[in-house]
């Protein structure tokens, strides 16, 4: 029990430092990244352009992608939020104008980092290169998350715990599912 109530304290302090982190590169790239993968844009947009422009491993990256996000993005709002009724860090912890603009929804998990994490994790393997493109601005949108006040740092773990899960689950089916048939 001890060692639960440190951790929720530890999570709690780290939030109020992430969010008061003052730094003008941070204030101006972490807002448009966020914007960016609002609804999955950026992510459908990286799918659109490797689909495109990179032959058949790019459109099996893209389709991988994709569907890694949405079954994340299933599981971490469709399910996970449901299922635990967590706030959201308090406003009075956001010493800046980005809390006025947070989801009233659930904290746990934050379904933009599973999203972004589950199609950079799907990705990486079938286009390394591009995966390793893809990891910069996921990792960039769940920095942008607890730093905006919209979700503590244990919500963006779930949220990375969520896409890594999905992603290797999907690509693990089709070889679970020949062994099941035979």
């Amino acid at each position: 029990m001890k060692l639960l109530a440190s951790l929720h304290s530890g999570d709690h302090r780290l939030t109020q430092r992430m969010a008061a982190w003052d730094s003008a590169w941070a204030r101006q790239l972490l807002p448009p990244v966020e914007e960016a993968a609002e609804h999955t844009k950026l992510w459908w947009a990286a799918a659109v352009i490797m689909a495109m422009g990179g032959g058949w491993r790019g459109r099996k990256a893209a389709a991988a992608g994709v569907t890694s996000m949405a079954v994340a993005e299933l599981l971490s709002n469709g399910v996970a939020k449901q299922l635990v009724e967590r706030r959201r860090p308090p406003k009075e912890w956001i010493p800046h104008d980005d809390v006025e603009d947070r989801p009233a929804s659930s904290s746990f998990p934050s379904g933009h980092t599973a999203a972004a994490v589950a199609f950079t994790a799907a990705v990486a393997p079938i286009w390394p290169w591009t995966g390793a493109v893809c990891a910069v601005p996921a990792a960039m949108v769940a920095i942008e998350r607890v730093h905006s006040g919209a979700h503590y740092p244990s919500d963006v773990v779930a949220g990375v715990a969520v896409g890594l899960s999905v992603a290797a689950l999907l690509r693990a089916t089709p070889r679970l599912l020949t062994r099941a048939w035979t």
